[in-house]
């Protein structure tokens, strides 16, 4: 691809308009492969790294990040040889081959997102990056203020310890509780092996938060293009 001017490929990014984007540069706002740029650049948007403000601003057209509301009963995986419900039965009509961020297990519903930028999967999904992921879970019993202070510490599971970042009641009765918890890792069914260890098993998991990526209202089953500052702000946190 031909260099292109960057107030062209900042206003095709979504920054604003050319004359807004040319005020950005103007300013020293602006940023190419981590040095400040001037009026009448020109970047190849392939490969060119740029921030406005410190935030990265995504460029390569090509690149695609999706969130889905995934479905209880369906499978983290683009294909099944079974033929089981799996979560590129969702996405299996879009031209680019997307694949799904790290898993949730069959059990667990909530946002999973998929993508075609392998570096961007590849930072969401290491520990080393520590992307909060939050999930709000019904479990058996009643979650009162000691375990509330229990999950301050981090708590030991068979394979070390895990750490909750924030945890907040949501409901509670003799029953059931329904509890949200932040966490920075995503080892296999790590929610419900915490509050298992806790003694309240998990009845329903819905995970509702990558990074800054919100489930919102999301229906079941539904996809959507994450797009504009919510892609900025999910490539700025892992840093790209």
């Amino acid at each position: 691809m031909e260099p292109q001017r960057l107030q062209k490929v900042l206003a095709a990014a979504g920054v604003g308009s050319r004359r807004v984007c040319d005020e950005l540069i103007a300013q020293g706002r602006v940023t190419v492969n981590g040095d400040v740029a001037i009026l009448g650049a020109r970047v190849d948007p392939q490969t060119a790294v740029i921030h406005v403000d410190g935030t990265r601003i995504p460029t390569r057209a090509e690149h695609v990040v999706l969130a889905l509301n995934k479905p209880r009963g369906v499978a983290s995986a683009m294909s099944d040889s079974k033929g089981l419900p799996c979560v590129g039965d969702y996405v299996a009509e879009r031209a680019e081959r997307v694949f799904h961020v790290g898993r949730l297990d069959v059990d667990t519903e909530g946002l999973l997102l998929l993508t075609n930028d392998g570096d961007l999967a590849n930072r969401i999904a290491h520990p080393s990056h520590g992307v909060a992921k939050k999930y709000v879970a019904t479990v058996s019993g009643r979650v009162d203020a000691r375990v509330r202070t229990r999950l301050r510490k981090p708590v030991m599971l068979d394979d070390g310890p895990v750490t909750v970042e924030a945890c907040r009641i949501v409901d509670v009765s003799d029953e059931r509780s329904v509890v949200e918890v932040t966490l920075h890792e995503g080892r296999n069914r790590i929610v419900r092996r915490l509050f298992e260890a806790l003694g309240h098993p998990v009845q329903r998991l819905v995970r509702v938060q990558v990074g800054p990526v919100r489930l919102g209202r999301l229906p079941v089953g539904a996809t959507r293009e994450v797009t504009g500052q919510e892609l900025q702000r999910l490539y700025t946190e892992v840093g790209l």
